[in-house]
């Protein structure tokens, strides 16, 4: 039996893809800016995606902008920080290949996870993930999230 092939995304649901992974990562950035308030390669790089979306910029700067983001996560010391600063690098390196997007989610995830307080972290987990599911278009959740899955 043949493999069915996807279907190839259209430039409108990529930029849709890109938006909703710059929002999950413009969420927790809050944990990177808190430790590192004068180092904006994350926030630069979730404006980036934003331009990108806008046809402002091109692939190649929004990749630059992501490795400058991965850059700032491997100089953080502080987990929820780095998870977030990979948030925004995957979020930007959507513009290159849309599979980032869900990298983009599952980092926004672990930026939550390590800032939560231990008995609140299965509530702040459990809030963050129904909002990604409810902020993404319907007709791209299952791109991001396993079949059967839901808020």
């Amino acid at each position: 039996m043949k493999a069915e092939r996807a279907k190839p995304l259209d430039d409108g649901d990529h930029r849709s893809l890109a938006i909703w992974a710059a929002d999950c990562a413009e969420r927790v950035l809050p944990y990177f800016e808190e430790e590192y308030p004068t180092d904006d390669r994350p926030r630069k790089a979730i404006e980036a995606a934003r331009a990108w979306t806008r046809g402002e910029i091109r692939v190649g700067p929004a990749r630059a902008a992501a490795v400058a983001a991965h850059a700032a996560a491997r100089d953080a010391d502080e987990g929820a920080a780095r998870f977030a600063a990979r948030a925004a690098g995957h979020a930007v390196a959507t513009a290159h290949m849309a599979g980032h997007a869900r990298h983009a989610a599952a980092y926004d995830l672990k930026a939550v996870t390590y800032a939560a307080v231990s008995s609140d972290a299965a509530a702040a987990i459990a809030t963050e993930h129904d909002w990604q599911y409810r902020h993404l278009p319907e007709h791209l959740r299952s791109l991001v999230f396993p079949a059967g899955s839901d808020s």
